[in-house]
C-alpha cells in the first residue's frame, strides 16, 4: 500500500491495488472464516493508507475506493443438490457496499440501507449508473456531457440513467 501512496505523489493518476490472488473474496464456502481473514488482512493497510495520505495532505485531492462488483446474499447457498447448506454465500447485486474517502468525498457519512434481511437497498438506493455519475463528477466530469449517438440512441457512460449523488459530496 505504501507503493499506492509514492505513485500517487509522483503524479499517477489511477493506482488500482488488489488483495488476495485468484478470486479469494469469491467465497461460496467457507466464508465466515475467509472474509474474516482477508478484512484483518486489508484493514490495517487501508487505515494506514488513509492517514497517510491525510497527514501528507494529499486525502483531499486523492479520491481512495473500496469495495468490489457485487455483495452477498444474507442467505447460506445450498449444494448442487439443493439439499445441503455450504457455508458460503451466493452473489448478490440488489445490496452491497462501497466505502469512499478523500476527493471531495463528505466523511463521516453513511448513504442508504438494505432492507432488514440485508437482501436489498431499500433506504436511498443507489444504482451503479449514479455511483458513476457521482465518481465521474469528483474527477472533474460532467457524465451528462459524455454522450455519443450510436444505431439512434443515446449512449454515455453512465447509460442515461446515472444521477450524481448530491449528499455524498463535500
Amino acid at each position: 500500500i505504501l507503493i499506492a501512496r509514492r505513485l500517487v505523489e509522483r503524479g499517477v493518476r489511477f493506482v488500482q491495488l488488489w488483495h488476495g490472488a485468484g478470486q479469494p473474496w469469491d467465497n461460496h464456502d467457507n466464508i465466515e472464516a475467509n472474509h474474516r481473514r482477508l478484512a484483518r488482512e486489508c484493514s490495517q493497510g487501508i487505515g494506514a493508507l488513509l492517514s497517510d495520505l491525510k497527514q501528507r495532505g494529499m486525502l483531499e485531492s486523492t479520491l481512495v475506493i473500496i469495495g468490489g462488483e457485487f455483495g452477498r446474499t444474507p442467505t447460506v447457498e445450498l449444494d448442487g443438490s439443493g439439499t445441503k447448506a455450504k457455508f458460503g454465500r451466493d452473489h448478490n447485486h440488489y445490496g452491497f457496499s462501497v466505502c469512499l474517502a478523500g476527493g471531495g468525498i463528505k466523511g463521516g457519512t453513511v448513504y442508504g440501507a438494505t432492507d432488514e434481511f440485508g437482501f436489498r437497498a431499500a433506504e436511498n438506493p443507489v444504482h451503479v449508473h449514479d455511483l458513476h455519475a457521482t465518481l465521474l463528477q469528483l474527477l472533474g466530469f460532467d457524465h451528462t456531457r459524455l454522450t455519443f449517438r450510436h444505431a439512434g440512441r443515446d449512449f454515455r457512460l453512465t447509460d442515461v440513467h446515472g444521477r450524481v449523488i448530491p449528499e455524498l459530496l463535500a
